[in-house]
């Protein structure tokens, strides 16, 4: 399963972290917050001062953490849809940075959201949607196909409990046979809750963590951004997001996209 960021992480999780000299040369001196820590080590920094805020994203080497291929797919979203605008990008003998403007809007699992799950589950359907609709597919050059995912990994461990119990075969057997596909859109590829903003007056503003962005049948969004309710919001909230988005439920494209998810593809 792709990690999710921790939002808003407690002092422990920066605890004995050291802010690598590239993150403070972009600074240069301004304010500078951590903002999440992921658990492949890849760490985020809000960078304010009296006039912008900017974020500065940091994967030291040998990470694997896809920063560099996410500062592509932004400059290349950027163009039709709210996505962090790239700055300036980089990298020294210790690790690749890249440094954003930031976008207006809170984290859709801010606390402000959480305690107001069907405003922000009607955003986080709306904002898919738009995502959909806007980035035109022709012109797409990333791929985020079955066929491509199948060449990663295939190991259910730390898998969610509903495939927990599923042998590794078995689960490969399955991913190697999908539905047919729905309809191909360009799909964020990381679409959990997390990575939606939402404004004050409850409306989409954009997204942010699109490393994995390329076409695909759009259940793979669908499939993922569904599931991530109930570990947010809680249980029950599945039917207004598919009503808000504008689709019927299909349980099988839903059960094969939530399991290659859980292969890690």
């Amino acid at each position: 399963m792709a990690e999710l960021p921790v939002v808003q992480p407690p002092e422990s999780v920066f605890a004995g972290v050291e802010v690598p000299a590239a993150v403070n040369a972009v600074a240069a001196g301004r304010s500078l917050r951590p903002v999440w820590r992921n658990v492949l080590g890849g760490l985020t920094y809000e960078i304010s001062d009296t006039n912008a805020r900017y974020f500065v994203k940091y994967a030291s080497s040998g990470s694997g953490l896809p920063l560099r291929q996410e500062a592509e797919r932004l400059e290349w979203a950027a163009r039709y849809t709210p996505v962090p605008r790239v700055v300036d990008a980089g990298e020294d003998e210790d690790g690749f940075w890249m440094l954003t403007e930031a976008l207006p809007g809170l984290s859709a699992v801010d606390a402000k959201w959480r305690a107001n799950p069907e405003k922000a589950v009607q955003a986080l359907a709306y904002g898919l949607s738009a995502l959909h609709q806007r980035m035109p597919v022709d012109e797409c050059p990333f791929d985020w196909s079955v066929d491509r995912r199948l060449r990663g990994h295939r190991d259910l461990s730390g898998t969610d409990p509903v495939h927990g119990d599923l042998p590794n075969d078995e689960a490969w057997r399955r991913a190697t046979d999908p539905p047919p596909v729905d309809k191909i859109v360009v799909c964020h590829g990381d679409p959990c809750a997390p990575n939606t903003l939402i404004g004050d007056d409850g409306t989409w503003t954009g997204h942010v963590d699109m490393a994995a962005l390329g076409t695909a049948d759009r259940w793979a969004d669908l499939a993922v951004c569904s599931w991530s309710l109930s570990w947010n919001y809680g249980p029950g909230w599945e039917p207004l997001f598919f009503d808000t988005y504008g689709v019927e439920p299909d349980p099988e494209r839903i059960a094969y996209y939530r399991l290659l998810w859980d292969l890690g593809s």
